[in-house]
């Protein structure tokens, strides 16, 4: 039986049937060759296929050689250098009327590699084939529209258009290149282009054959004129076709009108919004709509006479009908997997077209309400069509308050049950998350519901980061706010587990798969059957949750669980999307943060450092992250080292995981130094100073004093450098602390200098505490010049204290400098 042709379709099989992504080693071998290729060689390359255009007869030799011109052009990114002489003939033979098609298509290919070009002389003034038309619009097209190219095509297509001629299969070609100008610059139109363009529309989409195609004769010795005449088109289902014929209209071979058909529908959005009268840029026309919401079943029930209306108001009507009788199309049970794709994917265009008549004519909104509802209740059971639920959604969106129609179940449904049962299909989540973003200005009073369902969202980014990392950067200032900050940070920490989790619930789900889902490296984890565990269980619930909760879990027995999962691709990508994220989302919290979200958040900070689900490299990466944003928010809200005293010195008082936490505890003793002063916190008092001083003292004492071992690791001298800086700080702050750092530095620098020392933390490290040291402890011999520096006050930080050289700041730091260059001359060599 012969393969059934379908509009629309298109779909030609990959060269060689392999699909396997990679080039075979001929192919490879030729790439090669033709990037290889020198400009002397090319040149000559050139002048032997000028030779062969300048005959009447170029043959299969001149296409072989084009095919060889072509692929040594498009085989590097640069520009390869052409006779122009070639050039010409190249150009000439594309424009020439008698040209064999094949070596035009060639010519066309090669001209386009080269855009854009300033040698090219290419017009279509005077072509008068439509296929040829293409072509030679696809090489004007590329050239980026430098000399108005776009306007001319254009212009030169709609005189083709009008000239009326038969329709044979030259419109086939004329449509693609009428759909791209009308893209690119819609405003060169003039009014009667516009209507003509509209009525041929019009004919095209709702007057096509319902009769299908005669097959082309073969020629042979048993062709004869009395053949079966063809039959009529039928429905995805079988079923003989009883309306107009449609995109989702079936048959063995289709007439010329029937494929304009397919494409009139293919252009029929970008055609409505560029020809509208506000052009295809001009804002949503909501406001018409609710001026008018209250007139909408009067305006629907009184319609005028299809065939009165101006052409762009009758190109609606018919593009309304035509978008219903497919919502009907879709009802049908689909005989081949490819019409069932097909089905899904016109459904989604079919409701983007209701979307944009909606907007530009709001008589349609009540026709169009009934019917969406019906086909949503329809989609909500079917989740292989829940892709189209994305522009229902989005039509409420809309249209909702216009209509005074309670839009919140659809989103409910669509935020709550998609992302749980779907976040594995990597096209419905790109486009979920689109649908979010190109929606933020529309979602208003529903904002709440997605906000809430950043768990759910956050299923689509762990599955597939790589490719929503940045979508969800652009979405996460709006996830956020005060309420959902503390959770959501810890789904962020979390999100590699989360990954995992996924994975695992893939392969606990009772349905079976051709294709799994999951990664089948992983073949067997052992953490499956331990899962089941009820203990494990609502750990495991509260991570896959659907809404926000409002609450926080430890998860260190999950991740316990889950550690054989960590190396698993998916798990290893999604940790590398992290530290990313993280910073999107205190980049987007410090704009709002207030002094009690800033605790949390700082103190959250603290707990989860040594609390990460253990995936390689996942820690490092992170640990630089939140040492950063621990900082950020204390320069935020200084006040909080004072309120989050008590939590700090439990932080550094272990000095049993300083080689884990160096970055962090760098950061926490640089902030204490830097905010623990009356200056910033009138609560601030001389006890919390001493305290303080204590703690890190004892912590540096431990370091310094203690050889490294496998319990005790090697403390990096960035973290020695930083906690004598700030004991130097607290001191001036507290005088009687003085004499004891004083003491402290100056047994640092001896043992700086001792052989021990040097080859624990190597001769640059050891020099480099050696010298802060030496600096602090000249700092300290003047108490009153130590605390001018390292607590000055607020107003030391306008640019007039750093400008001016008779205030007091230059010259101290000038005195200060003499002080210790003068030090650092008498330290030994």
């Amino acid at each position: 039986m012969q393969h059934v042709t379908r509009p629309g379709s298109g779909r030609a099989g990959s060269p060689g049937g392999g699909g396997g992504g990679m080039f075979t080693a001929g192919a490879e071998s030729l790439l090669h060759q033709a990037r290889e290729i020198q400009d002397e060689e090319l040149q000559k390359f050139c002048s032997r296929v000028a030779k062969l255009l300048q005959k009447d007869d170029p043959g299969p030799d001149a296409a072989d050689a084009l095919q060889r011109l072509f692929l040594i052009v498009s085989a590097t990114k640069y520009k390869r250098r052409l006779e122009k002489t070639c050039v010409d003939l190249l150009q000439t033979t594309l424009c020439s009327p008698k040209c064999p098609e094949q070596l035009q298509l060639l010519c066309a290919a090669i001209l386009r590699e080269r855009s854009p070009s300033d040698d090219l002389s290419l017009s279509c003034d005077h072509v008068q084939s439509s296929q040829q038309l293409s072509l030679v619009a696809s090489v004007l097209l590329a050239q980026g529209d430098r000399k108005e190219e776009v306007r001319s095509v254009g212009q030169r297509a709609f005189r083709v258009l009008e000239s009326r001629q038969p329709e044979g299969p030259s419109l086939r070609h004329l449509l693609p290149v009428v759909s791209k100008v009308t893209r690119l610059a819609p405003h060169s139109l003039h009014e009667d282009q516009t209507s003509l363009l509209s009525k041929r529309l019009v004919d095209w989409l709702r007057y096509a054959s319902i009769q299908q195609g005669v097959p082309h004769a073969s020629g042979g010795f048993f062709s004869t004129p009395r053949a079966r005449q063809p039959g009529p088109v039928t429905e995805v289902d079988g079923a003989v076709a009883t309306d107009f014929f449609t995109v989702l209209s079936t048959g063995q071979h289709f007439t010329e009108d029937q494929w304009l058909n397919v494409q009139a529908f293919s252009m029929l959005r970008a055609w409505l919004l560029a020809s509208s009268p506000q052009g295809p840029s001009a804002p949503d026309s909501d406001d018409k709509s609710e001026l008018e919401g209250s007139t909408l079943s009067v305006l629907s029930a009184t319609s005028t006479a299809s065939h009165l209306l101006p052409p762009q108001e009758r190109l609606r009507e018919k593009a309304f009908e035509y978008c219903q009788r497919l919502v009907e199309q879709s009802t049908r049970r689909a005989l081949r997997k490819g019409d069932a794709d097909l089905q899904k994917a016109c459904l989604v265009e079919a409701v983007l077209v209701l979307d944009v008549l909606c907007r530009q004519d709001p008589s349609f909104l009540y026709r169009t309400l009934s019917c969406l509802k019906a086909l949503h209740t329809r989609l909500c059971g079917d989740p292989a069509r829940a892709r189209a639920l994305l522009p229902i959604a989005q039509f409420f969106l809309r249209h909702g308050e216009a209509a005074a129609v309670d839009s919140e179940a659809i989103f409910q449904h669509l935020f709550t049950r998609v992302p749980c049962e779907l976040f594995h299909s990597p096209t419905l989540a790109f486009e979920f998350v689109r649908f979010c973003g190109d929606s933020l200005p529309l979602f208003g009073r529903n904002l709440d519901i997605l906000k809430q369902s950043f768990p759910n969202l956050f299923k689509l980014l762990a599955w597939n980061s790589p490719p929503l990392t940045s979508e969800f950067v652009e979405l996460l200032p709006w996830l956020v706010d005060p309420g959902t900050a503390v959770e959501m940070l810890h789904a962020l920490l979390d999100l590699p587990c989360l990954t995992a989790a996924l994975d695992l619930q893939l392969r606990l789900s009772p349905a079976a798969s051709e294709r799994p889902l999951w990664d089948i490296s992983l073949r067997n984890p052992s953490c499956l059957e331990a899962s089941r565990d009820p203990q494990f269980q609502a750990l495991l619930q509260h991570l896959l949750r659907a809404k926000a909760s409002g609450t926080v879990e430890k998860l260190v027995p999950l991740h316990q669980l889950l550690q054989p999962m960590a190396s698993c691709a998916r798990v290893v990508q999604c940790a590398e999307a992290v530290p990313t994220l993280l910073q999107a989302f205190f980049t987007a919290v410090t704009q709002f943060a207030d002094g009690v979200l800033a605790n949390q958040l700082a103190l959250l900070l603290l707990e989860r450092y040594d609390s990460l689900y253990q995936v390689p490299q996942y820690e490092a990466r992170v640990h630089r992250v939140l040492s950063s944003q621990f900082l950020a928010l204390c320069a935020l809200h200084p006040s909080l080292v004072v309120e989050l005293a008590k939590e700090l010195l439990e932080f550094v008082g272990s000095v049993s995981s300083v080689h884990s936490r160096g970055a962090m505890l760098a950061s926490v003793a640089w902030a204490i130094g830097e905010y623990l002063s009356v200056s910033w916190d009138r609560r601030c008092t001389v006890e919390q100073i001493n305290r303080f001083f204590e703690a890190l003292e004892a912590l540096l004492f431990e370091l310094t004093q203690s050889r490294p071992s496998a319990a005790l690791p090697e403390c990096p001298p960035q973290v020695i450098a930083v906690l004598v800086t700030t004991l130097t700080k607290l001191a001036s702050r507290s005088q009687d602390l003085i004499p004891r750092v004083s003491l402290f530095l100056s047994k640092m620098r001896t043992l700086a200098q001792s052989p021990a020392l040097s080859s624990m933390h190597r001769e640059e490290g050891a020099a480099a505490v050696r010298t802060r040291a030496t600096e602090l402890l000249t700092l300290l011999k003047m108490p009153s010049v130590a605390q001018f520096v390292f607590t000055p006050s607020a107003e030391l930080s306008e640019p007039r204290y750093h400008r001016d050289a008779n205030t007091a700041l230059p010259l101290a730091l000038r005195t200060v400098s003499r002080l210790v260059e003068k030090e650092m001359g008498l330290l030994p060599g």
